[in-house]
């Protein structure tokens, strides 16, 4: 990956933005178990950082993915995990089949207000009973008339409780689980639409993440984002951007916690001697570091798949080697530094703690790593059936 000046611009900006908007409030915001995101869009829409690699003519600045997986490994200096998560729905999750599937009308309705920040957008896909399990999803959307009729539940929604808008995967026919779905945006606004409440997390607090119920809500059959029947397929290529999103905005947050870390054990003794004078402290932070730049160098190249050819099949087994090295990589990475910590890691408070909690969901969100595991396995040819 050959990064430009206008990437290291890219990264200046939206440190000093992190720096000067986001992370003095993240302890307020961390409290209150929510943050202000129209007001922090609206900043982040306004020098553009929410439409990097969308369209130029819905207020995008057009630029390829590389721009937004820079920005996305810039926002994991965000001291917690909430806020830079429900950025990444609005960027990498709720718009891009909007972006590249989209009538104009849809995405100038829809699409445009996202990039500037002027209204909040929610991907709309798992349920009670189908997370990692998108085929078997039940919400519905009938047919009637120039409308679809949107009866179900979507469950674990991501600024779900201020989203202006839904990226909906529905049912809107009979036949196989694979070729029967559609995304539909939805106005939450909409008669039928009922936040039922926000969900308390183990982490990711900052983050407003809602149930939310769906009784009879319509909407004009011009909303669905593609042809119809094509929402699984579509729903799939997003997850593209969301697991190196994933795997990017881990970056900067996993290196700060090995550096407080360091910096930790500098200053903490036992026995007459700092911590990290332990060979077996120093030598494990440094195999931290070293995993560390291996995903880095992973997520770069998937990267340089996905700017090439969105389509090739090598992104899906690359970009879902990364999501599950992600996920394994923070459990191991924070689990083994709060230890360090010792009791003061065990603190709510502590900077570890938080890093403990939020980054749990990775592991689980987007596709679990068994979900990952399956599909690289598929790329590999090794399921059941498929050999022999």
């Amino acid at each position: 990956m050959q990064f430009t000046t206008e990437h290291d611009a890219l990264r200046d900006t939206i440190a000093r933005f992190v720096d000067g908007e986001i992370n003095p409030y993240v302890e307020a915001w961390e409290e209150a178990q929510q943050f202000p995101s129209h007001a922090l869009f609206k900043k982040m829409g306004d020098l553009g950082l929410l439409g990097i690699h969308k369209p130029e003519a819905y207020g995008g600045m057009g630029l390829d993915y590389s721009y937004a997986m820079v920005a996305a490994e810039e926002l994991g200096r965000i001291k917690c995990g909430g806020v830079p998560m429900a950025i990444g729905v609005q960027t990498d999750m709720a718009t891009p089949a909007l972006a590249r599937y989209g009538s104009d009308a849809l995405r100038r309705e829809f699409l445009a207000p996202a990039i500037a920040g002027d209204q909040v957008a929610a991907i709309g896909v798992s349920e009670p009973q189908a997370g990692s399990d998108v085929a078997q999803l039940k919400t519905t959307a009938r047919k009637e008339g120039d409308d679809y009729v949107i009866n179900g539940s979507k469950m674990w929604i991501t600024n779900g409780m201020k989203a202006d808008w839904i990226c909906l995967l529905a049912n809107t026919s009979d036949g196989p689980a694979h070729k029967n779905k559609s995304l539909i945006v939805v106005p939450l606004d909409t008669p039928g639409v009922e936040r039922a409440r926000k969900l308390h997390k183990l982490g990711m607090w900052s983050s407003d993440t809602a149930q939310l119920f769906f009784d009879d809500v319509r909407v004009p059959q011009r909303n669905r984002i593609g042809n119809e029947g094509m929402g699984f397929t579509m729903q799939m290529q997003q997850f593209q951007e969301e697991r190196i999103f994933a795997a990017a905005s881990a970056l900067k947050g996993l290196e700060n916690i090995v550096q407080a870390t360091i910096e930790y054990t500098s200053d903490r003794q036992t026995f007459g001697m700092p911590i990290l004078h332990n060979q077996v402290v120093h030598f494990r932070l440094a195999e931290l570091q070293t995993e560390i730049e291996a995903l880095r160098s992973l997520t770069y190249r998937c990267c340089e798949r996905y700017i090439a050819d969105p389509n090739d099949k090598g992104v899906l087994q690359l970009a879902s080697m990364a999501k599950l090295k992600t996920g394994r990589l923070v459990r191991e990475v924070t689990d083994a530094c709060l230890q360090y910590w010792g009791g003061q890691g065990y603190m709510w408070e502590a900077e570890v703690a938080r890093a403990f909690r939020d980054t749990r969901l990775v592991s689980i969100g987007g596709g679990a790593d068994e979900v990952m595991l399956g599909i690289i396995c598929k790329t590999m040819g090794i399921l059941p059936g498929q050999r022999g």
